[in-house]
Order: C-alpha cells, then sequence, then structure tokens
C-alpha cells in the first residue's frame, strides 16, 4: 500500500481546521484557484475541499463566475467524473467540496511507470471521452483537460475541475481570452479565439499523447514556445503508436470543425477493443495502471455536543440539542495552532483514536484531553506520525518547534505557562488593487505606482516599449524586474512571489508572448504586480504603430 505520506500532508499554521462544516483531515496540494484539503460526510465518505485563494474570493466578477460553474457542474453525472457534492460560492472564501477519487493523476502514474501500454491508452481515452460527453451534455467546456486533471483510479480514470477551470481561468488572466495550460491547449485558445466542446477534443489528443509518450507531444520548453508550435504547426503523429494514429487523428486536427466529437471517439475505442470492451476487462488494466490503493485518513473526530462551534456543526446540520457555539475546551484550538504539523494526525490518526473520542460523551473533559494526548504522544512516539514537509515547510516546522520551546523552563511541582501562539488570519495579506484597460505603446509608460498610466510623450514610467524593425518590440524597465508563470492562468500573489524570488530579468520580448499571457513583476519598492495581455497590434506590421492592451493587479508592499 503506498504511504499516505506520498500523498496527503499535514495541515500547516495557516490552513483552516474546518470549511463549511467539514472538518479537515489533510493537505491535497495547492493551484492557481486555491488550497485542496481531504475531508469527509458525515457518514465517512472521503471528499476533496478546494478552498479559492482569498485575492480571487475578492473579485467580485470571479465570485459571479464561480457561481454560475458551480451552478453548472451540479448538473454532470458521469461515471468518469468526479461528482461535484456540496459547495458555497458566497463563502468568505469561496470553496467546494467534489468526491475524492483515490489514485494518482496521470501525471504521476506516467512519471512513476513510464509511458501507457497501448491497450491501456485506448481505455484512457474512451474514459475520459465518455467523461466529456457528460461535461458538454450539461453545457460546460472545461478549457484545461491536461494530465494532472485526469485522476487514475483503481475502476477508470476522472476527469476533474470540469467547469470550474473557467471560472479560475478568467479571473486569473484578467482579460479572459486565453484560458487553459499552454502545452494542452488547442490552436484557437493561443489565438484567443472561441472555445468550444472541439477545444477540450484536442486537449484530449494531446494528453492521450502524453500517456502514450511519457511526454508532450509538442515538446518541452517555455510555456510560450510551445504555444508557438501548437498554433504555427501540425502535430507529428509518427512519434506515436502506428495502430493509434487514426485515433490521434481523429483529436488533433487543427481546425475544430474537422475533429470528432467525444461520442464518435468513444465508439472507435470500442471498436478497437473489440472483445476486451464487452467482457469488462478494463477493470484489470486499471488496477496495474494505477498501482496499490492509498491509506487514506480517517474522518476527524468531531468535539463532544457541549462544546461544539458552529463552524464544527455537520455539513448542512445544526449542533446537538442546541448547543450554543464553542469549541471543544479553552485552549484547544490554540493547541492545534501550536503544533500544526500534528494537528491532522493526531486528529484523525487512528479509528481507536476517533471512538475513544465519541463512546465518552458523559465523561468529564479533562479525561478525554488527556485520553487523546496520550494517544497522539504514543503515535509520534511510535513513528506513526506523519513526515514533515521537507524544505521551506520543514524550516518553518522547525522555527514553530524552536518558538514553543524558547519559554522560560517551569520550576520543578509548578504547572508549564503556555507559550502564545501569534494567530496567523492576524496577518492580513496585501490586498490586490486592480488597473484595467491599461496601454503601453512606443510614446508612453506605465508605472507600477500611482498615477499608473502615463499619457503619450511621458517615457517617464516604470515600465516602457521599445519597438525595431529587426528585433520587434520589447517591454523594458530601469527598476522593474519581470518573470513569467510556468503555466497560463496560474498568475496570482503566491506564484509571482515565487516567480520573483530570484528574478533579475528586466526586459521582455513581447511577440513571442500571446494573448492572455501573464508577466509577473516586481518593483524595487516590494509592490507586485501581475501584468495581463489582453490584446495587442500584429507583428511585423512595421507601418503602424506599435501598441499593448493589458489589465493590471497591483499587491503593495507584497515582496
Amino acid at each position: 500500500m503506498n504511504s499516505a505520506t506520498e500523498v496527503f500532508q499535514p495541515l500547516r499554521a495557516d490552513d483552516p481546521r474546518t470549511v463549511g462544516g467539514y472538518r479537515l483531515a489533510a493537505r491535497l496540494g495547492s493551484g492557481g484557484m486555491g488550497r485542496v484539503y481531504l475531508s469527509h460526510t458525515p457518514g465517512g465518505r472521503p471528499v476533496a475541499i478546494k478552498v479559492v485563494h482569498p485575492e480571487l474570493a475578492e473579485d467580485a466578477t470571479f465570485r459571479r463566475r464561480f457561481r454560475r460553474e458551480v451552478e453548472a457542474a451540479r448538473r454532470v453525472r458521469g461515471a468518469y467524473t468526479a461528482e461535484l457534492i456540496d459547495a458555497d460560492a458566497e463563502a468568505t472564501p469561496p470553496w467546494l467540496a467534489t468526491v475524492y477519487v483515490p489514485g494518482p493523476s496521470l501525471s504521476e502514474a506516467v512519471a512513476r511507470r513510464g509511458p501507457l501500454p497501448d491497450a491501456a491508452v485506448v481505455w484512457l481515452v474512451a474514459g475520459v471521452a465518455e467523461a466529456l460527453v457528460a461535461v458538454h451534455g450539461a453545457g460546460i467546456v472545461h478549457r484545461d483537460l491536461k494530465p494532472s486533471n485526469v485522476l487514475l483510479a483503481a475502476d477508470g480514470p476522472r476527469v476533474i475541475d470540469f467547469g470550474i477551470s473557467q471560472a479560475s481561468g478568467l479571473t486569473a488572466t484578467a482579460t479572459g481570452n486565453t484560458i487553459g495550460t499552454p502545452q494542452y491547449m488547442a490552436p484557437e485558445q493561443g489565438l484567443a479565439g472561441e472555445t468550444t466542446p472541439a477545444t477540450d477534443v484536442f486537449a484530449l489528443g494531446q494528453t492521450a499523447a502524453f500517456a502514450a509518450l511519457g511526454k508532450p507531444l509538442y515538446g518541452d520548453g517555455p510555456s510560450m514556445t510551445v504555444l508557438f508550435r501548437i498554433v504555427h504547426s501540425k502535430p507529428d503523429l509518427t512519434r506515436l503508436p502506428e495502430p493509434l494514429r487514426p485515433l490521434f487523428a481523429l483529436c488533433l486536427a487543427t481546425e475544430p470543425e474537422e475533429r470528432a466529437t467525444p461520442a464518435e471517439i468513444l465508439a472507435w475505442c470500442l471498436e478497437y477493443l473489440g472483445e476486451e470492451a464487452a467482457a469488462g476487462g478494463g477493470p484489470a488494466v486499471w488496477r496495474e495502471v494505477s498501482g496499490l490503493e492509498e491509506e487514506i485518513p480517517t474522518p476527524v473526530a468531531r468535539p463532544a455536543a457541549s462544546g461544539t462551534t458552529q463552524e464544527d456543526a455537520p455539513p448542512g446540520g445544526t449542533t446537538p440539542q442546541g448547543t450554543p457555539p464553542g469549541d471543544a475546551a479553552p485552549g484547544g484550538e490554540a493547541h492545534a495552532t501550536a503544533a500544526p504539523a500534528g494537528a491532522a494526525a493526531a486528529s484523525s490518526a487512528t479509528p481507536a483514536a476517533s471512538a475513544a473520542a465519541a463512546a465518552e460523551p458523559g465523561r468529564r473533559r479533562t479525561a478525554r484531553v488527556a485520553t487523546v494526548a496520550a494517544v497522539t504522544a504514543a503515535l509520534t512516539l511510535g513513528g506513526l506520525g506523519w513526515k514533515l514537509m521537507e524544505g521551506a515547510d520543514g524550516a518553518t516546522e522547525r522555527e514553530t518547534a524552536a518558538a514553543r520551546s524558547s519559554g522560560p523552563t517551569p520550576t520543578t511541582g509548578s504547572a508549564p505557562t503556555p507559550t502564545p501562539t501569534p494567530t496567523p488570519s492576524a496577518v492580513q495579506p496585501p490586498r490586490p488593487v486592480p488597473y484595467p484597460g491599461l496601454e503601453l505603446n512606443e510614446n508612453n509608460s506605465i508605472s507600477i505606482k500611482e498615477p499608473v498610466q502615463h499619457d503619450d510623450g511621458d517615457r517617464s514610467g516604470d515600465i516602457r516599449m521599445e519597438c525595431g524593425l529587426a528585433s520587434g518590440c520589447t517591454m523594458k524597465s530601469d527598476a522593474v524586474v519581470f518573470s513569467l508563470p510556468e503555466k497560463a492562468g496560474t498568475g496570482n500573489l503566491e506564484t509571482c512571489r515565487e516567480k520573483l524570488a530570484f528574478a533579475r530579468q528586466n526586459k521582455l520580448t513581447l511577440h513571442v508572448l500571446a494573448v492572455g499571457s501573464e508577466v509577473c513583476m516586481k518593483h524595487p519598492s516590494g509592490d507586485i504586480a501581475l501584468f495581463v495581455i489582453g490584446i495587442k497590434s500584429a507583428p511585423g506590421q512595421s507601418k503602424q504603430p506599435s501598441w499593448v492592451r493589458a489589465d493590471m493587479t497591483v499587491w503593495r508592499a507584497a515582496a
């Protein structure tokens, strides 16, 4: 069995303990839209809780799109999708819950085991095509189908983030013109054209090619370079398994109207598999591809009725016997905050710990606390505690532990004095300040500081455009540094901080940046900006003035 530490990470100090009444058991990851956690329904069914990043949650346009896409996603019912079971678009921050799929993503499986056999590739395409039939039938275009959004369960693939990618992508790019991950975009996406169900079919072809080759069909390199290849060249099908080339040709036609529908692709796959499909041979293939089953942490024990909070109430329910809000006991929340690395493990370490907490509601609270503390200590000393995150996360945990142990040592017979732990929410993150509709040309400039837009003739701003007949146009600065997010649509304060940490570049060539491209910028003052290209003049038209129109979001003193 896979170790839980390979998939599930302990909650950190800045992670919530409950979301919408769901008690969180572990952290699953973080992406451009938000953070993902493991939780359980009241009946014990594992669910994935996705919590929107605060900076996105403050965008009214995002909330509108998020609400619309959540309602659309509720209509999707398919054997090969991860069903949306709960959501609150009005919460602060918004969140949603989908069925948790135990199994690696396609990208993880290929990294671990190498390219898939031909038959498994066909089974993959059949399952994802069936998922797209359900998604498109609900009036949704996925727009970001890729290997990391296909999970491989023991009974077949599951497509995740359908519809939600549209809401997060539109906000992340600000202009809404280019949505998706460049390596798996369709040509019309790269040209900021209309996205239709055929766009997902092209992404299905590229996702399947990744499964067959073990690497992207259009090669590696900077995202925008790969996108340029997709827009301006035909896919090289000779690199793919010969028996499957007709299938890839159905998916990867340059013109959207020439691509097959998901239903037609599914029919091709079933005909290719023949008796194997009729005999139900898929489960054996997926058990081999997905590997061994994960150890899913058990549900977090719910506090007794005398100490529940509104936040701890069951999803959609109320606290027992109308008990007034309140946590398990004074100091209980501080204890969880003071030991973030062990919080998830202490809450969901074993079924015995959960049963012990639930079986003694009439005993005194002090006895319960002593029992849970003893069980947690035994698990930790026995080597069953969760592995701490490495790198920066590990350093944070060590600093927290050092802070807890740095207080005065109590004298014999005296009670230890608890060391107050700062509440993470007390530190407010920088607020995003939007500046839509900026224009940059050869005669004006833009600043990150106010005033942002400088009129024609004013070249004193932080960012300028310079053009030459041979070199094309570049965006330059004397003080501001630039960096590009690795994936389109993921630009936000968190990713820009990471990309700009060691950035030194202060010049970018504009003709390689597609519409919707994101540029992270950092001012010497510590201000961070996300510059999103909305539209620009066509390259090569030397007689016409060159210009770029863009939206910019600035976080003050955020570095």
